[in-house]
């Protein structure tokens, strides 16, 4: 580490806890950008099924790391470490304070605490040959190739344990062996957002959604970029797919969509309780004590 290492500022916390407005009122107030680290928020076209902040928002404060890439384009975590960590780069080069700002988990610990992960894309066909397996199948597999994945991945976390059986099938070598730690060189403060009336956030943001326009925003990126577009399997998005499908009505898809979303905000918090170690602000006046925690921490 340097002597006087650059300071970089984390706002984490599960969806629909408000962050992005809470952030804006951060930026404002220490004059600083905004840095979106989620995974959903950096491919074009997908404003409002995402959250996205909206261009008056953009408008106030400088947001990077949003729209881009195509939807049709995946990024992986690698390629999206490399991309932020350019840009953050550039800030603290310009003597600017960093702010990142999201929900990603992995993504965002990938830049903060310098995750290497295997660039390899996905592997569709083996993907559904898993998925055919069954979750308890494809456990007692990894169990037997990657003892020490199956210690951090827990037995019902589908998408990790056949990302794992994936990279040990593609590379012969266990995703445990291949994840290193190499952290920049940055001072980091984790600032957590969690509100108590998450899930009733959750439904009315859902309610929303499905008022301002997800069903007509999922017609247009499948009439842009085909019916298959892989990303069109997002929360939200699918259920809006379906209802164009006549697979489900408006208010079912708005039932499922506001379920899904609250079971991957548990995920999200355990995440953030696991892997990230934040100061959590005080509900009663988030903005009053994110600036109290910020300026303790920048003295």
């Amino acid at each position: 580490m340097s002597a006087n290492p650059p300071h970089v500022i984390v706002l984490i916390g599960p969806t629909a806890s408000g962050k992005t407005e809470l952030a804006i009122e951060i930026a404002e107030y220490f004059k600083t950008r905004i840095h979106n680290i989620d995974s959903r928020q950096i491919y074009k076209s997908m404003d409002i099924g995402t959250a996205k902040p909206s261009i008056n928002q953009q408008k106030k404060i400088k947001h990077f790391l949003i729209d881009i890439e195509e939807p049709i384009h995946h990024i992986n975590v690698k390629q999206f470490q490399e991309i932020a960590q350019k840009s953050i780069k550039r800030e603290i080069k310009q003597d600017n304070l960093p702010f990142l700002v999201g929900g990603s988990g992995l993504y965002m610990n990938s830049i903060t605490k310098g995750f290497f992960v295997p660039d390899i894309p996905p592997q569709n066909n083996l993907r559904r040959q898993l998925e055919e397996l069954g979750q308890e199948k494809c456990w007692d597999l990894l169990n037997n190739c990657d003892p020490l994945s199956t210690k951090k991945i827990s037995f019902s976390d589908r998408v990790r344990t056949i990302r794992a059986l994936e990279v040990f099938y593609v590379t012969g070598k266990p995703l445990s062996s291949l994840k290193v730690q190499n952290p920049p060189d940055w001072r980091v403060l984790e600032l957590g957002l969690d509100k108590d009336n998450l899930k009733e956030r959750i439904l009315q943001r859902t309610k929303n959604m499905f008022l301002s326009g997800i069903i007509e925003e999922t017609n247009q990126l499948i009439s842009k970029y085909g019916f298959d577009l892989p990303i069109l399997e997002t929360i939200g998005y699918r259920e809006a797919r379906d209802v164009l499908n006549n697979h489900l009505t408006i208010d079912k898809a708005i039932e499922l969509t506001t379920t899904k979303t609250i079971q991957f905000a548990k995920r999200q918090k355990t995440w953030f309780r696991n892997k990230n170690n934040p100061l959590w602000l005080n509900n009663k006046n988030l903005l009053k004590d994110a600036i109290i925690k910020i300026e303790s921490f920048l003295s």
